[in-house]
């Protein structure tokens, strides 16, 4: 791996800091999560148009920009460090891989270009609390937490040439204002049961979408119910529905990640600049050694966890024949992912760290912030300064993805650190 950035890198990471310096300041931040939609369609629209960053993963065959995944995980330290609201990690991160990875020919050259012009914004609704569980980040991945063929969840039902589904969906990123749903359900009976991804557009009779309240107001979810709604199926009923999750899974997250150290980062910045201008007993009080000791600590772990975070972001970029030779010319920086998974599943499947590098991330934001909230003193509790949203994206992003112990535990579980030995007497 090597750690540099390339120049195309570099420029993408600087004209998106100055776009969201620009169009997403702390007024406009605010501005935006008040608005219908939880974000600014504006900014989105710039984002689409200035940077293609809605398709600057998907192939130029279908609109889009044609870099690498890792391009897209990297330009969300941007996006964590302003904290910006947008339909990026629900359409881009979640739904379009998914389309790619399953869809027939007919869904991705109808669906793909307009996500990646930004004209259309999607979302994957699956049951309340089962995100991180279908994303494979803190198990298989292959349970019933889409409803297991039993009440609750969604369930699918043939109709004709088509199919039917009727149920619920909760805690939806951007469910509420997405113009086309990716629905997981359970068809089969109880006996054959098993997971499919469905089409569904959000305007459709019988779906209702509300927003719900979420500690975190950058990542706005909602309630989606199915009342025996029209749905097409994604791709076929012979695809691998559980590999494709876990593969958009430790891309989703390998992005937040780099989100959630670009978070950290500023949140750092934002506590050092305080402590620079408040004084106590005649000298700024971030001259005392025992702050800085504090900041040094809070320092050394965002700096590990961007470490890590990068890792992800390399070890999840790249075709699955794309291995090992570096790239050429320029270099690719962290580019091309050469390492194989080290479950032994064969050398064309990338290894998956993303679930652990999220771990690490989202706990150097909640101390970057924590530590943020305390040395702003009587400021940093009030409403209207914004460290209290750097500690709720990275306690809202832990209640949807982890917890941060079973994140671990799962990449423990999936490396062998604790598999059972037989001893013989």
């Amino acid at each position: 791996m090597d750690p540099g950035f390339t120049a195309e890198q570099d420029e993408i990471r600087r004209t998106l800091r100055e776009l969201l310096h620009k169009r997403c300041g702390p007024a406009e931040l605010r501005a935006a999560l008040d608005a219908p939609a939880g974000h600014d369609p504006a900014l989105w629209a710039a984002l689409a148009e200035q940077l293609g960053l809605p398709g600057l993963a998907l192939p130029e065959a279908y609109g889009g920009v044609g870099c690498l995944r890792t391009d897209l995980a990297l330009t969300a330290e941007e996006t964590g460090r302003a904290l910006a609201p947008s339909p990026l990690l629900a359409t881009s991160v979640l739904v379009a891989p998914l389309v790619l990875a399953l869809g027939a020919d007919a869904q991705r050259a109808d669906l793909l270009p307009r996500i990646a012009a930004g004209t259309l914004t999607a979302a994957l609704a699956v049951p309340a609390s089962a995100l991180a569980a279908a994303l494979a980040l803190t198990g298989p991945g292959g349970g019933d937490w889409s409803g297991g063929g039993r009440a609750g969840g969604v369930q699918a039902r043939r109709s004709g040439d088509g199919w039917r589904l009727y149920g619920e969906a909760a805690q939806v990123l951007d469910g509420h204002s997405a113009g086309l749903l990716l629905v997981a359900a359970h068809t089969g009976g109880f006996v054959r049961s098993r997971t499919l991804l469905f089409l569904v557009r959000g305007d459709a009779a019988g779906v209702v979408r509300t927003r719900q309240t979420a500690l975190d107001a950058t990542r706005p979810q909602a309630r989606v119910q199915l009342r025996d709604v029209a749905a097409e199926l994604l791709g076929s009923e012979e695809a691998d529905v559980p590999e494709a999750l876990a593969e958009a899974g430790d891309f989703a997250a390998a992005f937040l990640a780099c989100e959630a150290v670009g978070a950290a980062g500023r949140a750092l910045e934002q506590t050092v600049e305080y402590l620079g201008q408040r004084e106590q007993f005649g000298r700024p009080i971030g001259s005392f050694q025992a702050v800085q000791h504090r900041l040094a600590d809070v320092y050394v772990q965002v700096q590990a966890a961007r470490s890590a975070a990068y890792y992800a972001a390399w070890a999840a970029g790249g075709d699955d024949g794309d291995h090992g030779d570096g790239g050429g010319g320029g270099g690719v920086g962290l580019g091309r992912p050469g390492a194989p998974d080290g479950a032994g599943r064969g050398a064309g499947r990338r290894e998956r760290v993303g679930g652990l590098a999220l771990a690490q991330a989202l706990e150097a934001l909640r101390r970057a912030a924590a530590e943020g909230v305390q040395l702003h003193g009587g400021i940093g509790f009030t409403w209207e300064h914004q460290a209290h949203l750097y500690f709720k994206r990275a306690a809202g992003d832990e209640l949807l993805f982890g917890p941060l112990h079973r994140l671990r535990a799962h990449a423990a579980e999936r490396a062998g650190l604790f598999a059972r030995t037989e001893v013989t007497v």
